[in-house]
């Protein structure tokens, strides 16, 4: 990294424009945005949505302080891109560069912002690229050669005159540059640790990382995301419970903490967890889904030990749970289907899942129509083709969701699924063989033998 860096703010993934076209914004990265930045003579640095798990932290901060360049994508209106811009146009009085997609209108306050647009073609990818990029690209060179006297492009230091930009100390530009740098490769190593599928790979990167108290937190997130990639579960909780406070008692950090504890087998240490952030942070479909899924392991446990008392009253308290997360937010479909695949274990079966299974096959399609689906959003849909007894529905949603598999524990969670369904009917006298292929496919895929129990 010897160029000067350009923080590139924009959104992640396949995402919907207000006509409702799906938009593949790391093409847009890829093709136009990062190309045009190393054309100019600077280096991109984008920050990775995975990685900081939904995290203001303080890397991301300095990367808009610091970068002494920066390309703001405003398509869609993305309330991350413009929390990002403001904070950028609050510090830095030039070299921010803005852009969006040919036809869209810029929301009010930043459509007098000398903004360059850039094309899509019908399936939301670029076209003209050698053009889009050349704009992009000049507009970054002119910035270079105005170095010493560059325009302002801030509005914030437009209209308030009387401001002075933030001087930094080039040491810390400097430590900051080698931070960036720093991040990347342990990005990389991670990364290299998954496919290893082993805990010991990721530890190892962990090892040949300053102390965690000092690591921004997109590394820290992505190293306990490694550990659950690798199902290495009692490693994963350890290593969370490590993390310094600001970042192990973030809500998606507790749950994740809840969903590993749980998969050690200590189903009341991790009920223990996700109630104390119910009752601290409020309800949500995410921690109630996960707390669902404590329940009904607990109820699959005293069901195979016999203990039918038991087993029925935390099957209902599963079924609740899940159904309260559903409520919580009707848009997430994952607590909706467990809920509906729960009541089909019921005995008898429960008859609400008759109305909740088109509202759940609703909430998941509407998902799929705002974004480009994942591996659940299909897992769901054969799931509740499977609940429908539709035979045709399962082979497509299974096909797809074979191919989306990124980790192994995915298909085994939705086979362990099927097979409850399977083993619910069987005690009623039915059999469906299409839907124990589908259960033999996914135990394949995960990595297991193809007999089913």
């Amino acid at each position: 990294m010897n160029n000067s860096l350009c923080f590139v703010l924009m959104p992640f993934g396949k995402k919907p424009d207000g006509t409702g076209r799906i938009i593949d914004f790391d093409e847009v990265y890829r093709q136009i945005i990062a190309p045009a930045i190393s054309d100019a003579g600077l280096e991109p640095i984008r920050a990775d949505e995975e990685q900081a798990g939904g995290i203001i932290h303080k890397a991301m901060f300095e990367r808009l302080i610091l970068c002494a360049y920066a390309v703001a994508d405003l398509t869609t209106a993305n309330a991350n891109v413009f929390y990002e811009l403001g904070v950028r146009h609050a510090v830095r009085p030039w070299r921010t560069v803005a852009m969006f997609t040919e036809g869209m209108r810029l929301p009010f306050d930043v459509n007098y912002l000398r903004s360059i647009p850039y094309a899509l073609d019908d399936a939301g990818v670029p076209k003209d690229v050698a053009a889009s990029r050349k704009k992009l690209s000049d507009t970054l060179k002119a910035a270079r050669d105005d170095a010493n006297r560059p325009n302002i492009d801030s509005p914030v230091f437009q209209l308030l005159d009387y401001l002075s930009p933030v001087q930094v100390a080039h040491e810390k530009t400097d430590l900051f540059r080698q931070q960036a740098k720093y991040s990347e490769e342990a990005k990389r190593g991670f990364a290299a640790a998954r496919k290893q599928e082993s805990a010991t790979a990721v530890d190892d990167v962990l090892q040949r990382l300053r102390p965690l108290g000092e690591l921004e937190a997109g590394v820290l997130i992505d190293a306990m995301l490694s550990f659950r990639a690798v199902k290495a579960w009692p490693e994963m909780v350890a290593f969370i419970d490590r993390l310094p406070v600001a970042i192990r008692e973030t809500v998606m950090v507790q749950e994740q903490r809840g969903f590993a504890l749980n998969r050690t087998g200590r189903g009341d240490a991790a009920e223990e967890t996700l109630l104390s952030l119910i009752s601290k942070r409020g309800a949500s479909s995410e921690t109630l889904g996960i707390l669902g899924r404590v329940y009904k392991d607990r109820w699959e446990a005293a069901h195979e030990a016999g203990n039918e008392d038991e087993a029925r009253a935390l099957l209902d308290k599963a079924i609740e749970t899940y159904l309260k997360g559903f409520d919580a937010d009707i848009r997430d479909a994952y607590p909706g289907v467990n809920a509906v695949t729960l009541m089909e274990l019921h005995e008898p079966p429960d008859a609400r899942s008759d109305e909740l299974l088109p509202v759940v096959h609703y909430a998941v399609t509407r998902k799929m129509s705002a974004r480009a689906p994942d591996y659940w959003d299909y897992a769901t849909l054969l799931e509740l083709a499977v609940l429908s007894r539709d035979s045709a529905a399962a082979a497509g949603a299974l096909g797809k969701a074979l191919t989306a598999v990124r980790e192994p524990w995915w298909p085994e969670s939705t086979q362990r699924n099927l097979r409850l369904i399977r083993q619910a009917r069987a005690r009623r006298g039915e059999q469906l063989p299409w839907a124990e292929d589908a259960e033999r496919k996914l135990r394949k895929k995960a990595g297991l033998d193809e007999m089913l129990s």
